[in-house]
C-alpha cells in the first residue's frame, strides 16, 4: 500500500468535493514527480470499492505499465487493454487500464470488443487530450465523469484546455514542492540563442526536419561534449535531440570521448530500451541520448542532469523534459541544466510560479518570466544563488537560504560557443577561467602536440583559439584531461570537415 502526502490528499478531496458540486470534467495540474500516479489510483481504489467502474487511458506503453505497476501497490485489482499484456486481460475487473490505440481500434472503430463499462474515465498526461482518438472515447461516454491529469495542462501553443475541461484543481507547484523536499531545484547554464531564422513552424512549434539539420552540426555537438565533461561533474544524464540521427550523433560524440552513452528512439525494442534504462539508473551508463521518447512516462530518480539540445516553442514540452530530473534521490541536491537550445530565455525557469488556464484563447503564462517583457531574444532575471546554488528571480531572496544580495550581478555578454550560467538579468554569464586553468591547459595542449609530432607553434595556436590570447612561457608537459582531449578531438573534426568541403 501506499501513503498519499497531504497535498495529495487534499488533491483527492478537491476532486471529490467539485465532482459533488456537479462539475463532471475536472482536469488535475501536479508537476512532474508530484505523484499523479497515486492521487487517480486512490480515486479509482475509491470509485470501485463503491461498485463503480473505471477506465485509465494512457497512451504510452509505458505509461500504461507504470499505471499498473502503481495499481497493483494501491491493492486496486484491474485489466489491462492492450496487445503484450494478454496475461493482465481482466475485463471483468471494475478498473480497466487501456491503451488509447489499442481501445479506439478494438471498441470505436470496429466492433472487435465492447466497449468496457465507465463511471470515471481517467486520462493520464491530459495535455493530449484534443487529440481525436481521446475524443471518441470521450464521446462514447456521454454520462462518465471525467478527470485529467498532467503537469502542463496545456496544448503545444501554450492554449488551454477548456473545450474539454469545465473546472482545473491545482496541486502546489514546483517551487513550493522544492520547499517540501519532494522535488529538487535547477542550476542551469545556457548559451547564446541559437541562431533559428529561417526555420518553420509547423503545428506550433519548429519543423523537426528544419531544426535537427539546424542543430546538428559538428561545432553544437562539440560544444555538447566538453560543457558536459567541464559542468556535468560525470552526473547521470539524459540528452533530448531534435531527430533519431542527431541523437545518435550525440551519442557518438560522448562514446568517442570517453563517456559511456546509449541511444534510444521509438523504435528501439523495449526489452532493449527498460536495459539501457535500467544501466543508466544503476550507474553502468552515463548519458542516454534520446529523441521524442523519455518526455513522459519515465521515472529515474537518479538522473540529475539534462542536456537540452532541441529548440521547442512548447512550453509544456519544456517543463516535460527538464522535469524528468526533478525528482529527489540520496545525495542529490539539484538538477543540472545544460540548456544548448536556448529554451530558458523563451519559457523562463522551471522554478517559476505558472498562471494555467482553461480558456482556449488564452495561454499559461510564467509571470515572473515576463512581466518585464522577456522573451526568446532577451535577456531574463535568472540568478544563481552565491551561497547554495539554487536559482532565484533577481531582486528577491533566496527562497532556500534567504540569501539576498546588496548589488545585483552586472550583466556580462556571452562568448560565442560558451554556456554561461544564468545570471540577475536572465543572461548567459561566462564562467571564469582563471590563470591557473590556462596554465593546465597550455601544459596538456604542449603534452599532446609532442605526442602527436605536430609543429612547436601548434599548441600555442590551440591555446589562443580556446583563450583568445597567447599562452607565454613554456611548460612542463601534462597528460590531457578527458575536456582537453575531447575539445582537441572536435577542433580536428571540423578541421578535417572543412577541408573536405573546400576540396
Amino acid at each position: 500500500m501506499m501513503t498519499l502526502h497531504p497535498y495529495q490528499e487534499t488533491l483527492v478531496t478537491h476532486f471529490e468535493n467539485v465532482v459533488s458540486g456537479g462539475c463532471n470534467r475536472v482536469l488535475a495540474v501536479a508537476p512532474t514527480g508530484a505523484g499523479k500516479t497515486i492521487v487517480f489510483s486512490t480515486i479509482a481504489k475509491k470509485y470501485a470499492e463503491q461498485f463503480k467502474t473505471v477506465i485509465v487511458l494512457a497512451h504510452r506503453r509505458e505509461i500504461v505499465k507504470q499505471t499498473s505497476e502503481k495499481l497493483f501497490r494501491c491493492d486496486v485489482r484491474h485489466g489491462i487493454i492492450q496487445a503484450g499484456f494478454e496475461n493482465l486481460a481482466r475485463p471483468m475487473e471494475r478498473v480497466q487500464v487501456a491503451s488509447v490505440q489499442t481501445l479506439t481500434a478494438r471498441a470505436v472503430r470496429t466492433n472487435r470488443m465492447p466497449l468496457p463499462p465507465a463511471d470515471l474515465i481517467v486520462i493520464d498526461e491530459a495535455h493530449h487530450v484534443v487529440a481525436d482518438t481521446y475524443k471518441k472515447i470521450i464521446e462514447a461516454y456521454p454520462n462518465a465523469t471525467l478527470l485529467g491529469l498532467t503537469a502542463t495542462p496545456c496544448r503545444g501553443d501554450g492554449r488551454g484546455l477548456g473545450n474539454v475541461f469545465q473546472e482545473m484543481i491545482e496541486a502546489p507547484q514546483i517551487p513550493e514542492l522544492i520547499g517540501l523536499g519532494f522535488l529538487v531545484g535547477t542550476k542551469v547554464y545556457a548559451p547564446c540563442i541559437p541562431d533559428l531564422r529561417g526555420v518553420r513552424t509547423t503545428a506550433g512549434d519548429y519543423n523537426v526536419g528544419q531544426l535537427a539539420e539546424r542543430m546538428d552540426r559538428a561545432p553544437l555537438i562539440g560544444d555538447i561534449i566538453s560543457h558536459w565533461l567541464r559542468l556535468g561533474e560525470s552526473r547521470k544524464t539524459v540528452a533530448f535531440a531534435t531527430s533519431v540521427e542527431h541523437s545518435v550523433h550525440i551519442r557518438d560524440e560522448f562514446i568517442r570521448a570517453g563517456v559511456r552513452a546509449e541511444h534510444i528512439d521509438g523504435g528501439t525494442p523495449k526489452p532493449e530500451r527498460d536495459q539501457t534504462l535500467a544501466r543508466l539508473a544503476s550507474g553502468e551508463l552515463q548519458v542516454v541520448s534520446n529523441c521524442a521518447v523519455l518526455t513522459e512516462g519515465w521515472d529515474c530518480p537518479e538522473a540529475s542532469c539534462c542536456i537540452l539540445a532541441r529548440p521547442t516553442k512548447s512550453f509544456g514540452l519544456f517543463r516535460q523534459m527538464i522535469g524528468r530530473t526533478l525528482r529527489p534521490a540520496e545525495g542529490k541536491s539539484n538538477a543540472l541544466i545544460l540548456d544548448h537550445s536556448g529554451a530558458v530565455y523563451r519559457h523562463g525557469l522551471v522554478e517559476d510560479l505558472v498562471e494555467w488556464t482553461l480558456d482556449p484563447d488564452h495561454k499559461a503564462e510564467a509571470k515572473a518570466h515576463t512581466s518585464a517583457g522577456h522573451n526568446f531574444e532577451s535577456s531574463s532575471r535568472l540568478i544563481e544563488c552565491s551561497q547554495c546554488s539554487a536559482i532565484r528571480t533577481a531582486g528577491e531572496a533566496c527562497p532556500h537560504c534567504g540569501f539576498l544580495p546588496r548589488r545585483p550581478a552586472r550583466p556580462v555578454p556571452v562568448g560565442a560557443g560558451e554556456l554561461g550560467l544564468v545570471n540577475a538579468h536572465r543572461q548567459a554569464t561566462p564562467t571564469t577561467v582563471d590563470r591557473a586553468t590556462k596554465m593546465r591547459w597550455w601544459a596538456m595542449l604542449t603534452h599532446i602536440g609532442q605526442e602527436r609530432g605536430y609543429k612547436p607553434g601548434w599548441a600555442a595556436h590551440q591555446f589562443k583559439t580556446k583563450f583568445g590570447d597567447w599562452p607565454g612561457r613554456a611548460v612542463e608537459p601534462l597528460p590531457p584531461s578527458p575536456e582537453v582531449t575531447a575539445w582537441v578531438r572536435h577542433r580536428m573534426i571540423r578541421f578535417a570537415k572543412s577541408r573536405r568541403r573546400v576540396a
